[in-house]
């Protein structure tokens, strides 16, 4: 026998408000490439359409009355496309968001450029950000596939030096402050076809009988609308919570 009176409610499917400030921890998901080191074996996810290499990552409300909510985004560590020095481009982009997380995550100004904070912003390897939580703006994205509906992602880490960071670390609730969404792209026009007996006549050569309107031309054909591109040692704090 199973007794369900003491499940769950239902969680909602909605999303996380756009521009909403919360803390969250992260969880990578492995994606069965080997990264650079030992540590990084198996952490890895290969691009479907590039040489890029990425980290899977989950994001889970930690606080507050969207506990337990979830998103999921993929970072560039590797490949893409490069810049001017041959350096990828979502790597740096990527390297940028890390270190935002190691601060947010340590409560390190951003300035702060001694010898000790530099040695807080030090990973063995990227699997040492699995587990880490830091305060976060989370944004809605709209979706460019009609299949898909829009989705939350991570609109940037929000770090110490920001008054919402103090906020939300005491507690405190924070109203979502949302960016400027871009207008999702308006779907291809169609022509409408006309019914036969609307259509213009036909001029008929001399000595021929002219068709009923029933069996004139066929109607235009529709345009279709565009379709996208288909033993460790010891690590950082977060680690020994």
């Amino acid at each position: 026998m199973y007794d369900m009176n003491d499940a769950e409610p239902q969680r909602s499917s909605d999303l996380i408000p756009d521009g909403t400030f919360a803390k969250v921890t992260m969880a990578i998901r492995k994606g069965g490439v080997d990264g650079a080191g030992e540590i990084d074996k198996g952490l890895l996810k290969a691009s479907q359409s590039s040489d890029a290499m990425m980290l899977d990552c989950e994001f889970t409300v930690t606080e507050g009355p969207l506990i337990r909510r979830k998103f999921w985004q993929m970072f560039t560590v590797q490949g893409g496309k490069l810049d001017e020095q041959g350096v990828s481009i979502g790597w740096k982009i990527s390297k940028g968001a890390f270190r935002a997380m190691m601060e947010s995550a340590q409560g390190l100004d951003p300035d702060d450029m001694s010898e000790g904070a530099k040695a807080k912003r030090v990973l063995r390897g990227l699997s040492d950000l699995h587990g880490i939580s830091f305060i976060a703006k989370i944004k809605i994205e709209p979706s460019t596939n009609p299949s898909y509906g829009d989705s939350n992602r991570l609109e940037r880490v929000v770090l110490p030096n920001e008054p919402e960071w103090k906020k939300v670390m005491n507690g405190e609730a924070v109203p979502p402050a949302p960016g400027h969404r871009p207008a999702r792209p308006a779907p291809a026009a169609r022509p409408v076809p006309q019914p036969a007996w609307n259509q213009p006549a036909m001029k008929q050569p001399a000595g021929q009988a002219q068709a009923p309107a029933w069996a004139g031309a066929p109607p235009q054909q529709q345009q279709s609308a565009p379709q996208p591109a288909a033993a460790k040692a010891a690590g950082p704090a977060w680690l020994n919570t």
